[in-house]
C-alpha cells in the first residue's frame, strides 16, 4: 500500500502542490466551525451562525465554477492569487467588525466565499502533467488527495480550537485564513501552475454543465454536502449540551479520521469495473454510516466512535467522484468541472447548515443529526434514479479516459470547433 503512495510523493512538485492546496483550502474546510464559534462568542444565536455559514457556502458555490472557468481560459496564477487575497481580506474584516451589523457580516462572508480560489479544481488539472500523463497514477493521486484532505478536516478543527484557547475566536478566523493565503501563493507561483494551459474548448455558455453525467453526479453530491453541513452545526449543539466546546472538535476530527482510514485503503489498489457503478455503492455505504448519528448517545466516546464510522466512506466516494468527473467533463473544462463539484458540495452544505440551525432550536441536536441521515439517503436516491445517464461516457465527449491532458493527445473529437470560449 505504501509503495504506490511513496511513488507519487517522489514525483517532482507533487508534495508542494498537494501541501499548498491543502493549506489553501483550510479556511473553507473549517469555515462552518470557526464561524459558529465566532458568532456564539459574540453573543449571536444559532440562527445567525447558520445564516453566515450558509451565506459563505452559497457564495463559495457560485464563485468556484466561475473562477474555474476563468482559470481554464486565462491560466492559474492570474486568477488564484487575486482571489486568495480578496477572500482573506474579507474574512479578516469580519473578525474585526464583528456581528454588530448582521447585514455587513453577511456581506463580508459572501465576498469571502465568492472569491475563494478554486484550488481543488486547479490541483486536479495539474496532476496529469505532474504525473507523466499516466492514468493509474492520476487516479491514485485523487485518492491521496482525498485522504490528505481529511488530515486537514481532522486537524483543522484542532487548529481552530487551539487558536481560540490561546487567543480568541476572532484570532482563529484571521490565522486560518492567513495560512490559506500562504498555501494558495505556494501553488500559484509553482512551475507546473505557471506552465499549465487548458485544452481548447468548444464555445458553449453551459461549459462543463452540458454533460448529463456530470449533472447527475453533482445532484447526488449536493445531498452529501447537505448531510455534512447539518453535521457541522449539530456537533457544536451536541457539545453545548455537554458544556464543553472541545467535544465538537472530537466529533469533527472523528469524521476526518474515519475518512482518512477509508481513503488510505481505497487508494491502495486499482478497482475493477466502471467507476460510475462503484460510486453508487460507496454512496450507499456512506448513507448507511450517517444514520446511527441520529442516536446522539450521551457518552462522548461512543458518539466520537460513531463519527469515525460515519466518515469511513467519504474519502473513497470523493476519490471515485473525481474519476467520474474526469471521464464525463467536456474537453477544455477540467478546472470548471471539478469546481462544480465544490459548488454542489458547497450549496448542499450551506443548505444543511442553514436548515439545521432552526431545527436544533426547535428540537435538539438529535434532530440535526436526523437531517444529516436524510441527506445521505437522498444522495443515494439521486445517483440511483440517474444511473441511466451516469454510465460510461460517450466517446465523443471524452476521447481518452484518464485526464484532461490525456485527451489533449487524443484525436480531435467531432464536436470541437475553431471557436473558443
Amino acid at each position: 500500500m505504501a509503495t504506490g503512495y511513496l511513488d507519487l510523493m517522489r514525483a517532482p512538485h507533487a508534495m508542494r502542490l498537494l501541501g499548498g492546496t491543502l493549506l489553501g483550502r483550510l479556511p473553507n474546510g473549517v469555515a462552518a466551525l470557526a464561524v459558529v464559534l465566532f458568532v456564539r462568542a459574540e453573543g449571536g444565536g444559532y440562527g445567525l451562525a447558520g445564516a453566515l455559514a450558509a451565506g459563505y457556502g452559497v457564495a463559495t458555490a457560485v464563485g468556484q465554477p466561475l473562477l474555474g472557468r476563468l482559470v481554464d481560459l486565462y491560466g492559474q496564477p492570474r486568477i488564484l492569487l487575486p482571489a486568495a487575497l480578496c477572500s482573506t481580506t474579507a474574512m479578516g474584516s469580519l473578525a474585526v467588525v464583528g456581528i454588530g451589523s448582521p447585514a455587513l457580516a453577511i456581506a463580508l462572508m459572501v465576498v469571502a466565499g465568492l472569491t475563494t480560489p478554486p484550488l481543488e479544481g486547479a490541483l486536479r488539472a495539474l496532476w496529469p502533467s505532474v504525473l507523466d500523463h499516466r492514468p493509474e497514477r492520476v487516479h491514485r493521486a485523487y485518492a491521496l488527495e482525498a485522504v490528505a484532505q481529511e488530515v486537514i478536516f481532522a486537524g483543522g478543527p484542532l487548529i481552530v480550537m487551539l487558536c481560540v484557547a490561546q487567543w480568541s475566536e476572532g484570532a482563529a478566523l484571521v490565522i486560518v485564513n492567513a495560512v490559506g493565503l500562504l498555501g494558495a501563493l505556494s501553488v500559484a507561483v509553482s512551475g507546473p501552475s505557471r506552465r499549465w494551459r487548458s485544452a481548447p474548448r468548444q464555445a458553449h455558455w453551459l461549459g462543463a454543465l452540458r454533460s448529463k453525467g456530470l449533472l447527475a453526479l453533482l445532484g447526488g453530491f449536493f445531498f452529501v454536502g447537505t448531510a455534512l453541513g447539518a453535521i457541522a452545526v449539530a456537533a457544536v449543539a451536541y457539545a453545548d449540551t455537554h458544556g464543553d466546546e472541545l467535544v465538537a472538535t472530537y466529533l469533527h476530527s472523528g469524521l476526518g479520521v474515519g475518512a482518512l482510514l477509508g481513503g488510505l485503503v481505497y487508494g491502495a489498489r486499482q478497482w475493477p469495473g466502471e467507476p460510475e457503478r462503484r460510486l453508487r455503492l460507496l454512496v450507499a455505504a456512506l448513507a448507511v454510516g450517517y444514520l446511527p448519528l441520529a442516536l446522539a448517545p450521551s457518552d462522548v466516546v461512543v458518539m466520537t466512535a460513531l463519527s469515525v464510522v460515519a466518515g469511513i466512506f467519504l474519502a473513497p466516494a470523493l476519490a471515485c467522484a473525481f474519476v467520474v468527473i474526469d471521464r464525463h467533463a467536456p474537453i477544455g473544462t477540467v478546472t470548471e468541472a471539478f469546481s462544480w463539484l465544490v459548488t454542489s458540495f458547497g450549496v448542499g452544505a450551506a443548505m444543511g447548515s442553514g436548515a439545521v440551525g432552526p431545527v436544533i432550536e426547535w428540537g435538539s441536536e438529535q434532530a440535526g443529526y436526523v437531517l444529516s441521515g436524510i441527506g445521505g439517503l437522498l444522495a443515494l436516491l439521486v445517483l440511483t434514479v440517474t444511473r441511466g445517464v451516469l454510465t460510461s461516457p460517450h466517446p465523443v465527449t471524452v476521447a481518452v479516459a484518464g485526464s484532461e491532458n490525456d485527451r489533449n493527445a487524443a484525436p480531435e473529437p467531432r464536436f470541437r470547433t475553431e471557436d473558443r470560449a
